[in-house]
C-alpha cells in the first residue's frame, strides 16, 4: 500500500475516531432529534405543579417542532412519573439517563430528586435546566450541568419574614415543614431572617408528606405565641393547615410560604379559606398580568389546547421551555454539552410568561433573581413586592 494511501486512510480513521468521540458527549442528538427527559411527579403531593407544567412544556414544544424544530432538530420530551417518592425517582433517572438517551433534564421536580440525581446527570453530561424546586443545591455548588429558573427558597422566606416585620409586625416566628431538602431549607432561611432582622423564633412542628391532620401541631404553635408560621409542605396540606387554623379560632396568624406554596390553587380555594396567606417566589401570579398581549395570547392558546386556565404550574413549564429552546438555539448547529452550556450562558431576554427578566452568564446560572412577595385577597394573588437579594 502506498504511504499517501496509508495517510489518507490513517486521516479517516482519525477523523471517525473524533466523531465517534463527539457523538459519545452528545448523547440524546441526532441530525434530526434532540431527546430531553422530565423526571416528574404527576400522581404526588406536588402533582399541581408537575402534570401542568409537562402539558404546558409538551405544547410549546409541539409549536416548536411543527415549525421544523431547533437547527432541524426535532424535540422528542420522554416524561416519567415519580410520584414525589425517591425510590422510584432514581429509577426513572437511570431509565432516562441510559436508556433513553436524554441531553438534557428539564424540569425535574423535587428538591430531594435533583439532588440525588446530579452525580448521574453530571457523570452523563446531562444538564439539569430549570427543576422543580428553588432549592440553593439547584446551583451549588456550582456546575456548568445546573440551571436554575428562579431565587431560592432561603432568600425567598428570608425576604418574605423580612418584609412581614417591616409592614405587618411581625416579631414571633414558627416554622411547618417536611424535614427534607426541601422543608430544611425554608428553615434555614427563617432562620437566617430571626438572626437579621431581629425576629424570635418560637417553636416548629415537622410532617410526614402524606400528612393531613394539624389540628396537634397548630395547637402547640399557638401555645407557644408565634404571630407567623413559615410553611414548606405540599400544596393540598398548606390549604388544610390554613383552613385548620381558622376553624380553631386562630384568625390572626400569618402564614407565609416561598415559591413551593406560591400555587393559583392555594388562592382559588372557595370561601377565602385560604386569604390573607403570604409568600415569596421566583415570579408573579398570571391572572394580574392578563393585560399584558403575550400572555393573554398564550392563556388563549393553552386554554384551547388543554381545557382549562394556565395555572402555576403551567406558567412554570412553559417558561422552563422557552429557556431551554433558546438554549438550543444559542448552541447552535453542533450541539454538545459545551455549546449548550455557552449557548445557556448567553441568554438575556425578557420573559413575558413569568414576568420576569432572565439572564445566564458563566458565573451565573440563576435565571431570573428576585423575590416577588404576594398576598391571597379576594382568592387571587395580589403582588406586594420586588426585592433582589
Amino acid at each position: 500500500m502506498k504511504k499517501g494511501m496509508k495517510a489518507a486512510i490513517a486521516g479517516l480513521l482519525a477523523g471517525a475516531s473524533m466523531l465517534a468521540a463527539g457523538a459519545a458527549g452528545a448523547q440524546g442528538v441526532t441530525d434530526t432529534e434532540v431527546v430531553i427527559g422530565s423526571n416528574q411527579d404527576m400522581s404526588g403531593i406536588f402533582a399541581a405543579f408537575g402534570a401542568p407544567a409537562v402539558k404546558a412544556a409538551g405544547l410549546y414544544f409541539d409549536e416548536i417542532n411543527a415549525k421544523g424544530g431547533i437547527h432541524g432538530r426535532k424535540i422528542k420530551f420522554v416524561v416519567e412519573d415519580h410520584g414525589y417518592q425517591v425510590p422510584k425517582a432514581m429509577q426513572n433517572i437511570n431509565k432516562l439517563v441510559n436508556s433513553d438517551k436524554i441531553f438534557a433534564m428539564l424540569l425535574q421536580l423535587g428538591t430531594p430528586i435533583n439532588i440525588a440525581s446530579f452525580p448521574l446527570l453530571e457523570k452523563s453530561k446531562v444538564a439539569n435546566v430549570a427543576p422543580l424546586t428553588s432549592a440553593r443545591q439547584m446551583v451549588e455548588p456550582p456546575s456548568p450541568y445546573k440551571y436554575a429558573g428562579f431565587s431560592s427558597y432561603f432568600d425567598q422566606t428570608r425576604l418574605a419574614l423580612k418584609y412581614l416585620a417591616e409592614k405587618e409586625g411581625t416579631k414571633k416566628v414558627c416554622a411547618m415543614y417536611i424535614p427534607s431538602d426541601f422543608g430544611q431549607e425554608l428553615k434555614e432561611g427563617t432562620d437566617a431572617a430571626v438572626k437579621q432582622f431581629g425576629l424570635t423564633f418560637v417553636a416548629e412542628t415537622t410532617h410526614k408528606p402524606d400528612e393531613q391532620d394539624f389540628v396537634g401541631s397548630l395547637t402547640k404553635l399557638k401555645g407557644a405565641g408565634c404571630d407567623t408560621i413559615a410553611i414548606a409542605l405540599g400544596v393540598r396540606q398548606v390549604i388544610t393547615a390554613v383552613a385548620t387554623a381558622k376553624k380553631m379560632g386562630w384568625n390572626d396568624v400569618k402564614f407565609v410560604g416561598a415559591s413551593a406554596s406560591f400555587h393559583t390553587a392555594i388562592a382559588k380555594v372557595p370561601g377565602g379559606v385560604t386569604d390573607g396567606f403570604y409568600a415569596g417566589a421566583g415570579w408573579p401570579d398570571i391572572v394580574a398580568r392578563m393585560n399584558v398581549p403575550e400572555v393573554k395570547a398564550w392563556v388563549d392558546s393553552y386554554q384551547k389546547a388543554a381545557g382549562e386556565f394556565p395555572s402555576t404550574g403551567a406558567l412554570l413549564g412553559r417558561s422552563a421551555a422557552e429557556s431551554l429552546v433558546r438554549g438550543l438555539e444559542a448552541a447552535g448547529k453542533d450541539l454538545t454539552p459545551e455549546s449548550f452550556q455557552k449557548g445557556m450562558e448567553s441568554l438575556d431576554y425578557d420573559d413575558n410568561i413569568a414576568g420576569v427578566h432572565i439572564k445566564f452568564g458563566p458565573n451565573d446560572h440563576i435565571g431570573g433573581d428576585p423575590v416577588v412577595i404576594s398576598k391571597i385577597e379576594k382568592g387571587e394573588w395580589k403582588e406586594l413586592a420586588r426585592v433582589n437579594p
